[in-house]
C-alpha cells in the first residue's frame, strides 16, 4: 500500500519535502526548480527564481569563477562538493552575503542532463570557528605572556607545554623539557614521590595537589631550589587526561615573612622590656619619692620654728618637685599601657563619663561647663575614653585665665565617625605650637606656674589614634581653643537627651 502511494508521487513532491535548500538548473545555469527552503535562505519568492541564472544568487566577484566550475562539472558530472578548497558566498535579495556549502549531483531527465544543488548556510559554523580561533588566540596570549610559570603534563607525567615564564623560573628552555618527566623540576624527596602520587591519583582519585593550591619546593636547572606556590588543574583531551600546573616563585614573600617573624620577636622582646620598665618605675622609682615626700613633710612640721622664709620656700619647692616627678611617672605609666594593656570593650555612655569627669575635677564656680549636644554611647575601653575627656577638660580648667570661664562639649556625626569638640575661652595657643603640644613632655606654661607633666595631650592623641580617629586643635591667642577629635561610630547608640549644663 505504501509503495503504491510513493509511486504515485512525482519527483517534485519529494524535492519539496527536502529540508535543505535545493535548486535544479541546466547546463546554461538557468534555474528550473527551487524548493521552499530556498526562499528562506535567499529571500526571493521561488517563482521569481525559476528562469533566472543561478549566478544571480552569487556575488559579482564569484560569478566568472563559478561559471568555469559549472562548465567543468557538466563535462564530468558526478556527486561532489562545489565549495571544496574555497569559501563560497551566497547573495540574498537584500544584497547581504553569507557563507555556504554547495553539493552538486547530476540529474537526468529524459535526454537532458541537469544538476541538483543542495545549499547550506554555514554562518553558525563560521561564527563558531571564529569564536574558537579567537579563544585559542587568547589562550596562546595568556600562555606566552603570563607572569606565572605554566607547565602542562600528560597522565604519564611527561611535560607537553612549558611557557616562557616557566623557562625563566626553572632555567630550562622548552625544547629541553618537552617529553621529560616533570619530576626534573622537583628536588628530592618530592622527585621520587611524584610518579607514585600521580599513579595513585589515576587509580583511586585521591587528591593531594590537584585543585588544591599549596606551597612546594621547585628545583632549577642549576640544582638550586626555591619555594613556590603550585596550583594544578585537570582537563581531558578525548580519552587522555592532561594536568596544567601554575607556579609562582615566592622567595621574596618567604623572606618577608621571615623578616616579619624576626620583627615580631623583637617587638615581643621590646614589650617585655617595657613591662619590666613599668614595674621598675612603679616600684623602684616611686619608693624613694615617697620617702623624700615624707621627709620633706617631717622637716616642714618639726622644724617650722627653726626655718627662715628662704628655708620654708626651699621645702615648698622640694615638695612641689616631688609631686611633679610623681605625676610624670604616673603619666609615663599611663602612656605605656595604651595599646598594650587591654580592657574589655563595652558600651560606654559618654554623657555619664563626662559628668563623672567633671565631678572629679570640680571646676570653680567661675567656670561654666555646658554639653551642647547629646553625647552618644560607643563601644570602647572605659578607662581609655575617660582619660581622653579627663585630660582635655582638665587642661581647659587648669589654664583658664578669664574671670568668667566657659567650656563647651559638643558632638556630631561625620561619616563613619563621631566628631567631638571641647572648646574654651582661655588664653589660646599660638599656631606654631599646634603640633608641639601633642608631643611627650611638652608644656607651654612654666612648670612652676602651672603643674603639668607634659604627658596628657600625648596620651589623648595616642588613645584617639588607637581607635582609628584623629585629633587637632584650632586656637586664637587671647580668645580660646577648641580641640576636635573623632571616634568610630561602629556599634553605637545615640542617647536622646537634650543638651545640659554642668
Amino acid at each position: 500500500m505504501t509503495e503504491h502511494l510513493l509511486q504515485g508521487k512525482s519527483q517534485e513532491w519529494l524535492l519539496e519535502s527536502v529540508a535543505d535548500a535545493t535548486i535544479i538548473f541546466d547546463r546554461t545555469g538557468r534555474i528550473i526548480f527551487a524548493n521552499p527552503p530556498v526562499e528562506q535562505l535567499f529571500g526571493y519568492p521561488r517563482q521569481e527564481l525559476v528562469g533566472k541564472s543561478i549566478e544571480a544568487l552569487l556575488p559579482e566577484h564569484f560569478r566568472q569563477t563559478h561559471r568555469d566550475r559549472i562548465d567543468d562539472y557538466f563535462a564530468k558530472p558526478s556527486a561532489r562538493a562545489l565549495s571544496t578548497g574555497i569559501e563560497l558566498l551566497g547573495l540574498r535579495q537584500d544584497g547581504s552575503e553569507f557563507p555556504m556549502d554547495v553539493s552538486l549531483s547530476p540529474l537526468r531527465l529524459q535526454q537532458e542532463l541537469l544538476t541538483m544543488a543542495m545549499l547550506h548556510d554555514t554562518t553558525p559554523r563560521k561564527q563558531a570557528e571564529d569564536a574558537l580561533r579567537e579563544s585559542e588566540a587568547r589562550l596562546r596570549a595568556i600562555f606566552y605572556t603570563a607572569v606565572d610559570g605554566i607547565v602542562t603534563i600528560d597522565e604519564c607525567g611527561l611535560i607537553q607545554r612549558f611557557n616562557p615564564a616557566a623557562e625563566r623560573l626553572f632555567g630550562y628552555i622548552e625544547t629541553e623539557v618537552i617529553g621529560r618527566n616533570v619530576s626534573i623540576l622537583m628536588p628530592a624527596p618530592y622527585q621520587e614521590a611524584h610518579d607514585g602520587y600521580l599513579a595513585r591519583y589515576l587509580q583511586s582519585g585521591e587528591k593531594k595537589v590537584i585543585g588544591i593550591g599549596r606551597e612546594v619546593v621547585g628545583q632549577r636547572k642549576d640544582g638550586t631550589t626555591f619555594p613556590m606556590d603550585l596550583a594544578v588543574s585537570e582537563m581531558r583531551q578525548g580519552e587522555r587526561r592532561m594536568f596544567t600546573g601554575t607556579v609562582r616563585d615566592i622567595s621574596e614573600r618567604k623572606q618577608a615573612e621571615e623578616q616579619r617573624d624576626c620583627l615580631l620577636q623583637e617587638l615581643e622582646s621590646a614589650n617585655e622590656e617595657l613591662k619590666n620598665f613599668a614595674y621598675v618605675v612603679s616600684h623602684d622609682l616611686k619608693a624613694p619619692l615617697r620617702a623624700i615626700s615624707s621627709l620633706a613633710d617631717w622637716l616642714a612640721t618639726d622644724y617650722a620654728d627653726k626655718l627662715d622664709d628662704e628655708g620654708k620656700e626651699h621645702l615648698r619647692l622640694l615638695t612641689s618637685r616631688v609631686r611633679r616627678m610623681d605625676g610624670l611617672i604616673d603619666g609615663i605609666l599611663q602612656y605605656s599601657r595604651v595599646g598594650r594593656v587591654k580592657e574589655a570593650v563595652v558600651a560606654v555612655n559618654l554623657d555619664r563619663v563626662v559628668r563623672e569627669v567633671l565631678d572629679s575635677l570640680a571646676p570653680p564656680a567661675s567656670i561654666t561647663v555646658s554639653i551642647d549636644n547629646p553625647l552618644p554611647t560607643i563601644m570602647s575601653e572605659p578607662t581609655r575614653i575617660q582619660q581622653v575627656f579627663q585630660n582635655l577638660l582638665s587642661n581647659a580648667i587648669k589654664y583658664m585665665d578669664k574671670p568668667a570661664g566657659e567650656i563647651h562639649v559638643a558632638c556630631g556625626a561625620e561619616g563613619r565617625h563621631w566628631k567631638f569638640s571641647i572648646s574654651d575661652n582661655g588664653p589660646g595657643i599660638k599656631q606654631q605650637h599646634f603640633e608641639k603640644i601633642f608631643q611627650l613632655f611638652q608644656t607651654l606654661a612654666p612648670r612652676d606656674r602651672v603643674e603639668s607633666s607634659g604627658v596628657g595631650l600625648a596620651l589623648v592623641k595616642k588613645i584617639v589614634e588607637m581607635y582609628g580617629g584623629q585629633i587637632r586643635v584650632d586656637s586664637t591667642v587671647g580668645q580660646g581653643s577648641t580641640f576636635f577629635f573623632t571616634l568610630p561610630r561602629a556599634s553605637v547608640t545615640a542617647i536622646s537627651t537634650k543638651g545640659t549644663q554642668a
